[in-house]
């Protein structure tokens, strides 16, 4: 196999594993803050849009995956292989991130959805998750 192509897998892997975890992460999130908004509609209380937050956090790793992406593909100093492992590591890590935040965010959601209180609290925990994504990122970057 051409280490040329292989290195484009790894580019493209970078994308795509980062927003499968974006979508993954999402989903669980928007799932939980549907259920928020439904236990406050059974309860008549106000129903809080803040937690579109919750659910739209897991979606910046996509992002993160297309900036690595496109670094990655004006890299002159990986081989093809190199390329893959990076690829494939980082949006494994990156998408891994987003899961993890989509798990929290929908922690979130339902305690948001229950109390009204916490919503600091609650994108501190979504930020931590975050910055393991970012550090993935910046860290990948300076290898290529």
């Amino acid at each position: 196999m051409d280490a040329g192509l292989v290195g484009q897998i790894g580019v493209g892997a970078c994308l795509g594993l980062a927003a499968v975890g974006s979508a993954a992460g999402a989903g669980v999130a928007g799932m939980a803050a549907i259920g928020a908004w439904k236990k406050c509609f059974i309860q008549n209380k106000p129903v809080p849009f803040i937690l579109v937050a919750f659910a739209g956090a897991p979606l910046t790793q996509t992002i993160y995956g297309f900036i690595l992406m496109q670094t990655l593909l004006g890299s002159g100093n990986l081989n093809g292989f190199q390329l893959l492992g990076v690829g494939l590591f980082a949006g494994l890590a990156i998408g891994g991130s987003a899961l993890a935040q989509g798990n929290c965010s929908a922690a979130a959601c339902d305690a948001y959805g229950e109390t009204g209180q916490g919503f600091g609290n609650y994108m501190l925990v979504i930020g931590l998750c975050e910055t393991v994504a970012l550090f993935v990122m910046v860290f990948s970057m300076l290898i290529a």
